[in-house]
């Protein structure tokens, strides 16, 4: 089993990079990890947010495995506290999956055939996050969920 966090555009800014590198450096002892990063569109002024999205949504698609069960970081997603989420994985370990593939789209969010593929959507919170951000809260998370399974003092209740 594998988990993969699949991304629209690359992470810029140096710090944040540092702290997602870290907590993905934490994660190998639990869990195969990986981030795979999808360049962000070149010469995209000219693209309405709808083509935008279809043209992301052919990217995205083309990674994916007919055999993944691939989960949007979406804001109409379903929320957990940190102990759910860890439930929520937990199950999702336990299926017959190959990968588990998070998916966190470019900034106008996901085409309509990017949400059919879905098996899930997660929302990270009720707020808005920059996709820079949500990156970094989502490996944290992961991370969390992983040391509450293992009944490890990371997370305090």
């Amino acid at each position: 089993m594998k988990i993969t966090l699949l991304m629209v555009g690359k992470t810029t800014d140096n710090y944040l990079i540092k702290l997602i590198e870290n907590y993905q450096s934490r994660l190998r002892f639990y869990v195969p990890f990986e981030m795979v990063v999808i360049p962000e569109l070149k010469n995209n002024r000219n693209l309405s947010m709808a083509e935008q999205c279809e043209k992301e949504a052919d990217l995205i698609l083309k990674l994916l495995e007919s055999t993944d069960h691939v989960i949007l970081l979406h804001d109409k997603g379903k929320q957990y506290s940190s102990v759910g989420f860890s439930d929520f994985l937990s199950k999702k370990l336990l299926g017959s999956y190959k990968r588990i593939v998070f998916v966190v789209g470019g900034s106008y969010g996901f085409s309509p055939k990017v949400l059919q593929y879905a098996d899930a959507l997660l929302s990270l919170s009720s707020m808005t996050f920059s996709h820079q951000m949500v990156r970094l809260i989502f490996v944290e998370q992961l991370y969390r969920a992983m040391t509450i399974l293992k009944g490890e003092p990371y997370h305090h209740e």
